[in-house]
């Protein structure tokens, strides 16, 4: 692998400045446009009901008021449902939670626009809502068809397996909570069409979902995205939403309209991380090796699909994570619920998936008597042998090694020792220690959506602007793609900017997700960034009469034999020689197929691998904890930022332990948020980063596959390390029951429900119950 000078480097976020003085721009950041209008959402205060009457006369005759929209106001189709379609952007008939949008007004001010909102009469017939997962699953109130992951015979060898163990592990869902709230703003063009400021990961959905609702061509909408505050996945398919509402009040009204969502109302109104509830039965030897593996994922989908069957999908293409089922059956199904539509979040799918895999493993372990990490590591995939369960072959698995490596770094074997004594002399602080593996698939699922295009230009005077379809929401990417455009043309960071994305730049465009937006939006900046310099390169080559071949691009000069002459020298002259200085990259990722009727095939390009060991400590008393200490090594290939991945590892952490461990979304009775403010919604600060926080990039790790620059995907992978503070508050809690008792812990693990598992736990102990639920033979 050649060196490079530019990539692999620390460099500073291109924003980070401006984050920190306010320089940089976001959308409620930009200069208000004449004749600005804010819009307001009118929602339905049923979680389940017939709309039969809408009355909006009281609104339009508020101070300020300008126009309201209704579903009878959307001249194109009422939908702008991301996958199956059939979700409309106002509801016209059924409401479906408190919540759903059934209008919109817009007035001067956004205090009159809120005012007005308050006015709109609603009537409905009040119908019987479903809040509860299991009850949905009971009903088979599903959003999209279940899906079967399959290979070999599970139920025989089920039957035929010396020990089995069946349990079932709740988890809960999780607020985006990023610090730009939905957000868009609308303004006409003489040509009758809509530019659009749209805060999305997904420019190029939002413009053809709201040419859709206008009934325009979507060559008629533009949409630009400069940065968002924060999105993790929350900004891919909701914010059309709001767009929508923008867009549609910009054409009634011939004015600008901006529609910016409150906190309460962006929690009350868009949807969250789905809920899971995870079931499974194991067949497995007295060593704890599987022989057969059922499991039922069961998704909280909310009122209706929108992300989920893709959500489902990853979740059980990952509930496997390190291991190998020699026979298994994966049995995924979204459930309905009068509840906010779920959507993607960091990990989409992934982390329920394998919470799942982790929790089976770790009751296994329990039930026989062993080590956990000695009974994972009896389970661990195979490299070039064993295929998961969507037939996939692993290839290139690390897991091994880094388990090997991060033992002796963080002392597991000692630390192990002294903890069982500690908890051996203290009745109440029990400490606890667990040690997991991940094993993240790196690929969109649907293989049409693994594709990017960029443009770069190149100025007369050696400037470069680069623009691509991918979302700068805090991660870097635009960082990354700089250093990439830089590396290829051998010139300085600083001669190198990235300009706001942009649908009538690069179109089609797929969503910043999945972890993907380096190596998509990567690869086609580097392939342009050739383009134009293999043009440059011959430009050179003629003018100093020498083969291309002797032509190098070196830390701003271009050496020709023996003649040497700027980067900016060399622009200039293939632009007096007419030498064209722009050019467009596409990167589709090679080798890639899924067949989703089979559920099999190879949706991943390769897997990005990490392990964690999480130390804690419990008061049995109170059910309050602390992280003492983690120590994680993540496999981020060949690191295009260090400082970038090292800050993606240890935010990604943070907002997994946010999710297992203290955020919790509260319904009423009537099915009303409850938990809509930070008042009420507690999400993880600074303050709970773990007291000693060890975090190391795996090194000589070049990708085997051919990605951009030899590296990884680092956005998703290292959330699902956090799984491993959840295990080892798990441990904590077994410490105080008898050998073989499965600690009764789901997610999130507030102190309540620490609490309530340590009284579990004590209770087994004094009747010397082991408190299992096993059908063993």
């Amino acid at each position: 692998m050649m060196e490079t000078t530019v990539v692999g480097q620390p460099h500073l976020h291109d924003s980070a400045r401006g984050h920190v003085n306010g320089a940089a721009l976001f959308i409620d950041d930009l200069p208000e446009p004449a004749g600005l209008l804010h819009a307001h959402l009118i929602t339905s205060p049923w979680p389940h009901a017939r709309l039969t009457g809408l009355d909006l006369g009281d609104c339009l005759s508020g101070p300020e008021v300008v126009a309201a929209i209704t579903a009878a106001d959307i001249p194109g189709s009422n939908d702008i449902g991301p996958i199956l379609g059939n979700e409309p952007l106002l509801a016209h008939d059924r409401l479906c939670y408190v919540g759903h949008p059934v209008a919109a007004v817009a007035a001067t001010s956004a205090a009159a626009a809120r005012a007005a909102a308050r006015l709109a009469r609603i009537a409905a017939e009040p119908l019987a809502p479903v809040f509860d997962l299991v009850t949905a699953l009971e009903r088979g109130d599903h959003v999209c068809p279940p899906m079967v992951m399959r290979r070999g015979d599970v139920d025989r060898a089920l039957a035929a397996a010396p020990f089995r163990l069946a349990g079932e592990t709740r988890v809960g869902g999780q607020d985006h909570f990023y610090l730009e709230t939905q957000i868009a703003l609308a303004l006409p063009t003489e040509d009758g069409g809509v530019f659009l400021h749209s805060g999305t990961q997904h420019p190029s959905e939002v413009q053809h979902l709201v040419a859709r609702l206008l009934g325009l061509p979507q060559s008629a909408v533009t949409v630009e995205v400069r940065r968002l505050g924060g999105a993790f996945g929350g900004k891919e398919s909701q914010a059309t939403l709001v767009a929508g509402i923008a867009a549609l009040l910009c054409r009634k009204t011939g004015r600008p309209v901006k529609l910016r969502l409150g906190r309460d109302d962006d929690m009350i109104i868009t949807g969250k991380r789905h809920g899971f509830l995870l079931r499974w039965d194991a067949g497995f030897d007295a060593d704890g090796r599987l022989q057969g593996v059922d499991m039922l994922l069961a998704a909280d989908s909310g009122w209706s699909a929108d992300l989920t069957p893709g959500v489902v999908s990853r979740a059980l293409s990952h509930a496997d994570n390190a291991y190998y089922y020699p026979a298994v059956r994966l049995t995924g199904i979204g459930c309905k619920t009068n509840t906010a539509s779920n959507t993607a979040f960091r990990g989409f799918g992934a982390p329920q998936g394998m919470i799942a895999a982790e929790a089976m493993m770790d009751d296994i372990a329990r039930h026989l008597g062993k080590d956990p990490l000695t009974l994972r590591r009896v389970n661990l995939y195979r490299p070039g042998a064993d295929r998961t369960p969507y037939h996939q072959k692993v290839r290139h698995f690390r897991i091994p090694d880094m388990l090997d490596r991060i033992g002796k770094a963080a002392g597991l074997a000692e630390r192990r020792t002294a903890i069982n004594a500690f908890n051996a002399k203290s009745p109440v602080i029990r400490k606890g220690l667990a040690v997991m593996p991940v094993k993240f698939g790196v690929s969109f699922n649907n293989p049409m959506m693994n594709q990017a295009g960029a443009l770069v230009l190149v100025y007369a005077d050696g400037s470069v602007l680069a623009n691509h379809g991918g979302i700068e929401m805090g991660q870097g990417l635009h960082t990354k793609i700089t250093q990439v455009v830089a590396e290829v043309f051998q010139i300085p960071l600083s001669r190198v900017r990235v300009s706001a994305t942009r649908t009538d730049k690069v179109p089609n465009t797929s969503p910043t997700a999945a972890s993907s937006g380096a190596d998509l939006n990567g690869m086609a900046a580097a392939r342009a960034a050739q383009t134009i310099r293999d043009r440059m390169a011959a430009a050179a080559a003629g003018h100093f009469g020498v083969p291309v071949a002797a032509v190098r691009f070196d830390q701003g000069t271009v050496i020709a034999g023996n003649h040497r002459i700027s980067f900016a020298e060399l622009a200039e002259l293939c632009h007096q020689t007419r030498v064209p200085l722009s050019a467009t990259g596409f990167y589709k990722t090679p080798s890639i197929h899924f067949d989703r009727a089979t559920m099999t095939g190879r949706p991943f390009y390769y897997f990005a691998h990490g392990v964690a060991a999480a130390e804690v400590a419990i008061d049995t008393l109170t059910g309050e904890w602390k992280c003492l200490r983690v120590d994680v090594l993540h496999d981020v290939g060949r690191s295009l930022n260090p400082a970038l991945d090292r800050g993606q590892i240890e935010g990604a952490f943070l907002q997994g332990l946010g999710w297992l461990t203290m955020e919790e979304l509260v319904h009423g009775p009537d099915g009303a948020l409850l938990t809509h403010a930070p008042s009420t919604y507690k999400i993880p600060t600074a303050r709970d980063l773990p007291r000693d926080f060890r975090v190391v990039l795996l090194e000589d790790a070049d990708n085997p596959e051919a990605t951009i620059y030899r590296s990884k995907a680092v956005g998703e992978p290292p959330l699902m390390l956090a799984i491993s503070v959840w295990l080892a508050l798990r441990d904590a809690i077994a410490s105080l029951a008898p050998p073989g008792t499965r600690p009764s812990l789901g997610a999130p693990a507030t102190p309540e429900r620490i609490l309530e598992a340590v009284r579990t736990a004590e209770a087994a102990a004094r009747d010397r119950s082991p408190g299992t639920a096993e059908n063993d033979r």
